[in-house]
């Protein structure tokens, strides 16, 4: 055993050396007072007499809380602040206004507040030895081990490290070397340690937390001697394996690269692992980048945590505890600095003068330090990376509006819609209008003014106006979303480059709390992912945060954010000087660069006129990627409390006209909001533009639906109006009325009897040629009369007996419903129920001006059927089978869902190749379902390959692919075994590399089917992987099966779904699963009398959806047939009513 080891058992086993360390046994199972506390303070001399109470009360205070302090556990700054806050301390400038008496002047009649001299000193005093108290705080926090890893809380330790990132050799050694002072000087004080490491595997160093004594030690210190360097960061499996050590109080996660997940899995899932636990999490970066920096840090605010960020290249850090304190001391000099410059003329006053001093000081502060401000307003910012691409409303239509998904109403009436047609006629020498629309379609205008005939196909309209509904939807989400958080403010800040002006004249000194917050909010939701950045606040003078832009770093965020709560305000609105600095020096390079933005914040009309601005701004704009966007805070007054009106004043409706037209010269947008919400928005102007466009169509859409209903209704019923028999036209009055000539009459039986005889044919023809009709005016027909009329068909069709397989046969649905779907069945409903036959008809009587209905129209019932009415021909009895085989056919189709839901097929569907590989994701997003995926796979080699004789591969593809064979191999059981144990070494790292996995598995001899299992977005473009595999197939046919797992990306699904399509393969998606076995089970077992009632959830894999929807189509048809059944039977009982039985 070493040196270090002997000396830490000595100091772990002796009393009395715990003792000359400022610890006993017993203290340190509750933390030790921190070195810090035994320094030595400069106080104030003897009270001399003089001192008001308060004086002598806060120096009292002061003394006791620092002798309080050498005695106290380790704390966070949180903790510790608690205790020695200036609030604590009673050290605010309220508690100094307090000591101070008011007094009246009786020169100027003025109320001021009186201090005694001694006060103020006696409270200066006490500040400066509050600051010095911080100081030594912050300096005792970059000592040693707290230096690198921070104060670690807590008796029960766990410790996470990340070996990802010591891959160099120097790298490593000085990280061992940290650990080992963070265990001597730290750790080694606690009750209980728990160590872990991880990278893409996890390698814990024992089962269960050991309790600290000179072994456990010992094996940490060996375990930190023997780290090495993994691939990449698996957080998430680390946190899922720690967080089952309910002894745990405390948590160290040291971090040295990007976790694989992204900041959204990791908090959500941390959150509900520590619900209801006393569990402290302390996160650590060493040596981070950037972006891993941000990711721990929003990860630590998350939970609740604290997190400390060390960098060994530039000895810089930061941390929350370290924060705090900075702020704190900011405070406590800001207030002193403020004092001292009230009183620095104080020799030679009086104390009157010296009063009128401190009650000025106190009158000219800035009113915003009395005002009400959020929760941890001057906190530091948790900054958020956001999640989607930032987009103006314009630019989002272009992607998801209507035209853009195929929904304007003309474009989908387009395939149906077709000019009237007309045509000059010789004979009558005028043109002709076809006049077929009038029987088959509806005239409809479009959208150019023109008149187009319009075939109403309603099935599709009815599919239309449901699409229209959902993106009206989608629509509104997307107002809800810029209604909340930093975009009420500021809209969708879209561009890279980025400058920020912020009006803080004086008028807005009563709102100054507002624009800080909207800044703070912009600073942290929206700054975070641009190129680079810069504030300039204006009023009378222009004061830049910065020279130039500078990047947009979580530590320039902070240091701006610091920057604009010293902000005060002053002056008018010299909104044309901070245009000009912004654009003359921000923006000086705007020529070489795209995307770049300018951000106003103001509450009013700016000090220049309106068109000198609109033409200042239309010039820089012109012919450059630069924006100017509005935001407009309408404040509650007009002018300010203390009645400053400002250079130009505008009411606030004149104000917005006057900054839309700055706005438009600078093709930006214009933003107007106040505390009771959104007034006005170009962004969402436009989307509700849309949606109104939207509710348009599905107007029109009614209109239609209802023209084609009246007109189906007028014809079936009473299309003719009679014309008064009385009144005549000019032409009828002109020639007489010709009476129509009679229609031959048809032949007796006795007549068709003597034609048929052949013997007495020829006497039969001198007859029939000898007739005369009786009218005398008639007109002799020409030929024989009489014909042999064929015979009536049967208009009712016999309902046909179904038969369908009990075994399942391995197809995909499109094949089996070729087979047995409704249609081939011969079982849809109107085809087997109404003939042509069967239509309801009437003719034109000309001599009663009115149509007639035929005589047997009585004699059946009539039903309406897409809008024609129909006579039913069928009986009950025939209904009731019709019924019982269409419920058979349904029993079958369930069965066939059951079957698509259970084992393997309700995560990969049907393998239907006889020679095939299966893809599987194994990237860093699939960590959390990669166990059920290996079990599912696994259940998949044995029920469907093994079972039906599959040769098969497997590969597996992250940021890049491995094979389970370099070829495709029979399903052996010892093949299967061997694919089930290189399954069990699945871990989920790095990016999705879906085009190299393609080209991987196409390369294979012999393949004829590939099965893609992903959660997400490739790492690479649609359009480069759709080329690439049509590239590909050419060489060869093979169908691509796309699985979507858990994906709730519309892109990345819709990507799959045309993958899948191209290449003749079926897309599958197992959401809903749990949801169709239930429905399906409840059918089977409650029947399916109401149509309504189980539904099957909505499933987007191609078999199961066919399937749904020839279910949808049985069940509809079911619910008809019972209905025609019931109508039937009281038609029947009306019948024998009436008829006297």
């Amino acid at each position: 055993m070493d040196t270090h080891i002997e000396k830490t058992a000595q100091l772990l086993d002796s009393d009395q050396g715990l003792e000359k360390a400022g610890l006993t046994k017993k203290s340190s199972l509750q933390g030790v007072h921190p070195p810090w506390h035994d320094f030595a303070m400069s106080h104030p001399g003897s009270d001399n007499g003089f001192l008001v109470a308060h004086s002598s009360k806060i120096h009292d205070l002061l003394r006791v809380q620092m002798k309080k302090a050498q005695f106290e556990k380790v704390q966070t700054s949180e903790e510790w602040l608690r205790n020695y806050s200036l609030e604590s301390l009673q050290l605010t400038l309220e508690h100094l206004v307090d000591e101070g008496n008011i007094i009246l002047n009786l020169r100027n009649g003025v109320e001021e507040i009186e201090f005694p001299e001694e006060t103020v000193k006696d409270f200066e005093s006490a500040l400066s030895e509050v600051i010095e108290l911080y100081q030594q705080r912050i300096q005792w926090l970059l000592q040693d081990s707290r230096k690198v890893f921070g104060l670690i809380k807590g008796t029960k330790v766990g410790l996470l490290v990340d070996v990802s990132h010591i891959s160099c050799r120097s790298r490593l050694l000085d990280f061992q070397k940290d650990l080992f002072c963070l265990i001597d000087e730290q750790l080694c004080y606690k009750k209980q340690l728990y160590c872990l490491s991880f990278s893409a595997e996890m390698s814990p160093l024992w089962e269960s937390p050991k309790n600290i004594n000179v072994h456990v030690l010992h094996e940490a210190r060996q375990w930190i001697k023997q780290l090495e360097p993994g691939r990449g960061c698996n957080l998430l499996k680390g946190l899922k394996h720690v967080f089952m050590m309910k002894e745990l109080n405390s948590l160290v996660l040291i971090v040295g690269s990007c976790p694989d997940q992204s900041l959204e899995i990791l908090s959500d899932y941390a959150q509900q692992c520590m619900l209801g636990r006393k569990l402290h999490l302390h996160a650590v970066t060493y040596d981070c980048s950037s972006p891993s920096l941000a990711v721990l840090k929003n990860f630590a605010e998350a939970v609740r945590g604290r997190y400390h960020c060390y960098s060994s290249k530039g000895e810089s850090f930061d941390s929350s505890d370290f924060q705090l304190l900075l702020q704190e001391s900011w405070k406590a000099k800001d207030l002193l600095r403020s004092i001292k410059q009230t009183f620095q003329r104080r020799i030679g006053d009086s104390l009157i003068g010296r009063i009128a001093d401190v009650s000025t000081e106190f009158t000219s502060t800035a009113p915003c330090n009395f005002f009400p401000k959020p929760p941890k307003h001057e906190g530091p910012l948790v900054i958020q990376t956001p999640c989607i691409l930032a987009k103006t409303s314009k630019e989002w239509l272009k992607t998801y509006g209507l035209k853009a998904k195929k929904l304007n109403l003309y474009q989908v009436l387009a395939p149906n819609a077709f000019s009237p047609v007309e045509e000059f006629v010789p004979i009558l020498r005028k043109t002709v209008s076809s006049t077929l629309h009038e029987k088959a379609m509806i005239q409809f205008e479009w959208y150019d003014g023109t008149v187009k005939n319009v075939h109403v196909d309603l099935p599709v309209l009815y599919n239309y106006q449901k699409l229209l509904v959902k993106m009206v939807r989608i629509y509104e989400k997307r107002i809800d979303w810029l209604s909340v958080a930093s975009r009420r403010i500021w809209g969708s800040v879209f561009e890279r480059r980025v400058v920020i002006l912020v009006d803080v004249s004086v008028t807005n000194s009563m709102y100054i709390i507002h624009i800080q917050h909207s800044l703070r909010l912009l600073l942290e939701e929206q700054m975070s992912n641009k190129d680079c950045f810069n504030i300039i606040a204006f009023g009378g003078d222009i004061v830049p945060w910065q020279l130039e832009l500078v990047p947009s770093q979580p530590e320039n965020l902070q240091k701006a954010w610091r920057w604009v709560l010293r902000l005060q305000c002053k002056g008018s609105r010299n909104l044309m000087s901070a245009l000009r600095r912004a654009v003359e020096i921000d923006f000086k390079d705007k020529d070489k660069h795209k995307s770049q933005g300018l951000y106003l914040l103001t509450t009013g009309i700016p000090d220049q006129e309106t068109h000198t601005i609109s033409a200042y701004v239309a010039e820089v704009c012109r012919g450059f990627d630069l924006q100017l966007h509005v935001c407009l805070f309408s404040v509650m007054e007009e002018v300010d409390s203390n009645g400053i009106i400002p250079a130009r004043y505008a009411n606030p409706t004149e104000t917005a006209i006057a900054f839309k037209e700055i706005v438009q010269k600078a093709n930006g947008r214009f933003h107007w909001f106040g505390e009771a919400g959104i007034f006005e928005s170009d962004d969402i102007t436009i989307i509700v533009s849309e949606m109104e466009k939207a509710n348009k169509y599905s107007q029109k859409c009614a209109f239609l639906v209802e023209s084609l209903k009246q007109r189906s209704v007028n014809q079936s019923v009473n299309t003719f109006i009679p014309a008064d028999p009385h009144v005549l036209t000019k032409k009828e009055k002109r020639r007489p009325q010709k009476l129509p000539s009679p229609k031959p009459t048809a032949l007796s039986l006795a007549r068709m009897y003597i034609k048929d005889n052949h013997d007495a044919e020829r006497n039969a023809s001198r007859r029939v040629e000898t007739w005369r009709p009786t009218s005398a005016r008639a007109e002799i027909p020409s030929g024989p009369v009489y014909q042999k009329y064929p015979k009536v068909m049967c208009i009712g069709k016999s309902v046909p007996s179904v038969t369908l397989p009990n075994k399942e046969e391995i197809c995909s649905s499109r094949e089996w419903l070729s087979k047995y779907s409704i249609k081939k069945l011969k079982l849809e409903l109107p085809r087997l129920l109404f003939g042509p036959g069967c239509t309801h008809q009437q003719k034109t009587v000309v001599s009663l001006h009115k149509k007639v209905s035929a005589k047997y129209c009585t004699v059946f019932p009539s039903v309406e059927i897409d809008g024609i009415v129909k006579h039913l021909q069928f009986q009950p009895k025939e209904l009731e089978i019709y019924t019982e085989q269409l419920e058979k056919v349904l029993r079958r189709y369930i069965e066939r869902i059951q079957w698509l839901l259970s084992g393997s097929r309700r995560l990969f569907g049907t393998i239907l190749e006889a020679n095939v590989c299966i893809l599987i994701d194994t990237s860093g997003s699939m960590d959390p379902y990669l166990p059920h995926i290996m079990k599912e796979l696994t259940s998949l080699i044995w029920e469907q390959l093994r079972k039906n004789k599959v040769r098969f591969n497997l590969l597996r593809f992250a940021e890049n692919t491995e094979t389970w064979k370099e070829c495709l191999v029979e399903a052996t059981d010892e093949t299967c075994h061997s694919a089930v144990q290189w399954v069990s070494t699945f871990h989920a790292h790095g990016n999705t590399c879906t085009l190299m996995a393609l080209q991987k598995a196409v390369s294979f001899q012999g393949i004829e089917a590939l099965y893609v299992l992903t959660d997400g977005k490739p790492d690479t473009s649609y359009s480069l992987i759709l080329t690439e595999v049509e590239r590909l197939r050419k060489k060869q046919d093979i169908k691509i099966h796309t699985i979507s797992f858990h994906c709730a990306d519309r892109e990345a699904n819709e990507f799959l779904k045309k993958l899948a399509s191209q290449t003749g393969g079926r897309y599958h998606c197992s959401f809903g699963d749990v949801d169709g076995q239930l429905a399906a089970h409840r059918m089977l077992t409650e029947g399916f009398d109401d149509e309504d009632d189980p539904v099957f959830p909505y499933f987007e894999g191609d078999d199961l959806k066919k399937l749904i929807q020839e279910v949808a189509k049985a069940r509809g048809f079911l619910k008809q047939a019972k209905s025609l059944r019931l109508l039937l039977q009281k038609w029947n009982i009306n019948q024998k009513d009436n008829s006297g039985f």
